[in-house]
C-alpha cells in the first residue's frame, strides 16, 4: 500500500509524535537539556509555533503551528541529525513520524493534556508538572518557557496567568476519558483529523490531502 502524503492543513495545530531508538548510552539531564534548546532554536529559525511539546528517551511529541507544508519536515530532520550527532551518528528516528490535525476550541486542550502525560505513560513521572522536559511546567505556572506560543484555547482557561494556571492544572489532574484518549491516538496512527464534523468537512478543503479514513467496504452503485 502508498503512504500517504504529508498531512498539512494552513492555520490549524499540528499534533507531531515520533519514536526514538534506544540510545547508546543511558539519557541524562544534559542530553534532555539539549534536545529542548534544539526544538527552540530550530522553531525560531522556521516560524514554526511551538504551542506544546514533550520529550521522554523513547518518544518526542509535538503540537505546533507551521507557516508552510515544509517546516515540519525540515523541523524533524534537524532534531533527527543534531539527536545523531549527539549520538555519534547512526539511525534515530524509530521511522517517519506521524501528525494530525486538531480542531481549535474543542481538541487543543485534551491534544495538549494528553501530550503533557507522555513521562506518565512511560512511567517516568507522577505528575506533567514533575517532568522537566515538557509545556506541561509552563501551563500550570511552575516553570516559565519564553519562547513556548500559548494556543488561543489556554488563554481563554481564564482572565489572569493564575486563573488560567489554576484551570489548566485543574484539568490535567482530571485527564481525559478513554473516549477523548482513543481518538487522539487513533488520530495520529491513521494520521488524520481530530475534531467534529463540520471541522472535518472544512479542514478537507483546505488539507494537502484527505483528512479522515474513507468507508470501509465497495462503492455503491449509480444506477442510472
Amino acid at each position: 500500500m502508498a503512504r500517504l502524503r504529508r498531512l498539512y492543513s494552513p492555520g490549524a495545530p499540528h499534533l507531531l509524535q515520533v519514536g526514538l531508538q534506544a540510545a547508546p548510552q543511558p539519557l541524562n539531564v544534559l542530553t534532555l537539556d539539549e534536545w529542548t534548546k534544539w526544538l527552540e532554536q530550530e522553531t525560531a529559525r522556521l516560524r514554526v509555533l511551538v504551542h506544546g511539546w514533550a520529550f521522554v528517551p523513547a518518544e518526542i511529541l509535538l503540537l505546533v503551528s507551521p507557516p508552510d507544508a515544509d517546516s515540519l519536515r525540515q523541523l524533524m530532520q534537524t532534531l533527527g541529525r543534531r539527536i545523531a550527532r549527539q549520538r555519534g551518528g547512526g539511525r534515530v528516528f524509530t521511522g517517519r513520524y506521524h501528525s494530525a490535525l486538531v480542531e481549535p476550541g474543542s481538541w487543543v486542550l485534551p491534544a495538549l493534556i494528553w501530550l503533557e502525560a507522555l513521562p506518565l505513560r512511560h512511567g517516568l513521572a507522577s505528575d506533567p508538572e514533575h517532568w522537566r522536559w515538557s509545556s506541561a511546567r509552563a501551563h500550570t505556572g511552575v516553570g516559565v518557557q519564553t519562547w513556548l506560543s500559548m494556543h488561543v484555547d489556554y488563554w481563554r482557561c481564564g482572565n489572569t496567568p493564575f486563573e488560567r494556571q489554576a484551570a489548566y492544572r485543574s484539568l490535567t489532574h482530571e485527564g481525559l476519558g478513554n473516549n477523548a484518549n482513543q481518538q487522539i491516538e487513533a488520530a495520529l496512527r491513521g494520521q488524520w483529523a481530530v475534531g467534529e464534523a463540520a471541522f472535518i468537512e472544512r479542514i478537507a478543503q483546505l488539507a494537502s490531502r484527505r483528512v479522515s479514513p474513507r468507508a470501509r467496504g465497495r462503492p455503491r452503485k449509480v444506477v442510472l
